[in-house]
């Protein structure tokens, strides 16, 4: 089996060697090129044929955003993972990034104390997203949502809206008769712009709460929210302590913070904890789908986007024996279908929706089980 070539461009001869160190370290792995800015990445694509491409943001003569979009030009399959700094510039060109067509990305560690640590970091962060996303044999619940082991193309949100308008739902079971009273999801890989698909398609008017756990570190969850507000109908922030559950309010989980819900006598308000993490993850998924099960009972909806693992599968489970909803995004429009593909897999989806279809079913089905609330009183 041939190995995943990868192409590393950054401008620090530090990062290049850390970069390379870990990866040449992997068997599955090996180095192919560096550059040292996005202009020779861009060069080096054609005569190197890497596999996927690891690519700075801040670099000079090229930067990270401008070789971005220049790849894209040429190649809109090849996968690129960013690499940016865990600071709100760096969260900001990040989430910019994401949206013009890079598949992913990995925050630079900072403050790990040594070389050994920061390689570590790399390690842990890096490999599994590249072997996520260059497959060479299907991996059960991390597979890629194109051909068995070919490489999607990585566009904008509008392109991947256009795109998946044409297929329809694929798989629909008998859902459960009772009432929708919150939307739950969870996203990983590929989850931004996901989202903002999603939550751009929700009415003003929803009038259920959304809650949200995305896996991505502090700062960038608020900037996330923040991005989505802007362009979309419903109001979305990031999660406080304490906040209160409302209709037509979308709250995310602020990173490195697991979000859960307490019911008390007059409201359900956000409790957010920084307990160990789950499937690895902190805000995991499963944490906070197991909290709104106690809180609500099966009076949710809950919605597997694209990621990377098998995050939301258990919680899922639970919301399931209690009579909630599930439903699932697609393969073909997830960027990794792992997260709803262990959904899927193990029976749980009541429905498996394209991209486009999911946020307009969210609607649909919270305002059919608002008008059965309303003609059973």
């Amino acid at each position: 089996m041939t190995k995943i070539r990868v192409l590393i461009a950054d401008d620090a001869v530090v990062v290049r060697r850390l970069l390379a160190n870990v990866i040449d370290a992997d068997p599955d792995l090996e180095v192919v090129g560096v550059a040292q800015n996005g202009a020779i990445a861009v060069t080096k694509l054609e005569q190197l044929k890497p596999d996927i491409i690891t690519l700075d943001i801040e670099m000079p003569v090229m930067d990270g955003l401008q070789a971005l979009a220049e790849i894209r030009k040429v190649n809109r399959t090849i996968p690129i993972i960013m690499f940016s700094t865990l600071t709100e510039r760096g969260g900001v060109a990040t989430l910019e990034a994401l949206s013009l067509g890079a598949t992913d990305y990995v925050t630079k560690p900072a403050n790990v104390g040594s070389v050994t640590a920061a390689m570590d970091r790399v390690r842990q962060d890096l490999i599994p997203k590249i072997k996520a996303l260059c497959p060479r044999t299907p991996i059960a619940g991390n597979r890629l949502s194109a051909k068995s082991a070919g490489a999607i193309e990585h566009t904008s949100a509008a392109a991947i809206a256009s795109r998946s308008t044409l297929l329809p739902p694929i798989r629909t079971t008998a859902r459960p008769t009772g009432c929708i009273d919150v939307v739950a999801i969870g996203s990983s890989t590929g989850g931004p712009v996901a989202l903002a698909e999603v939550i751009g398609r929700l009415p003003a008017d929803l009038g259920v709460p959304v809650v949200i756990t995305q896996h991505m570190p502090p700062v960038f969850t608020r900037l996330l929210a923040q991005r989505i507000n802007a362009t979309s109908a419903i109001e979305v922030r990031e999660a406080a302590d304490g906040d209160v559950l409302a209709p037509g309010l979308v709250l995310i989980a602020p990173g490195d913070h697991h979000l859960t819900l307490d019911r008390g006598a007059a409201a359900v308000t956000v409790r957010l904890t920084q307990s160990d993490p789950v499937n690895f993850c902190r805000p995991a998924v499963d944490v906070m789908f197991g909290s709104v099960a106690q809180a609500f009972g099966g009076d949710v909806l809950a919605v597997i986007l694209t990621g990377m693992g098998h995050d939301g599968r258990d919680g899922c489970a639970v919301l399931k024996e209690r009579g909630a909803t599930v439903l699932a995004q697609d393969e073909a429009t997830s960027v990794v279908w792992g997260m709803p593909g262990a959904v899927v897999q193990s029976a749980l989806a009541d429905e498996v929706c394209a991209l486009t279809g999911v946020g307009p079913r969210i609607a649909q089905l919270v305002s059919g089980h608002q008008r059965q609330k309303v003609a059973r009183r």
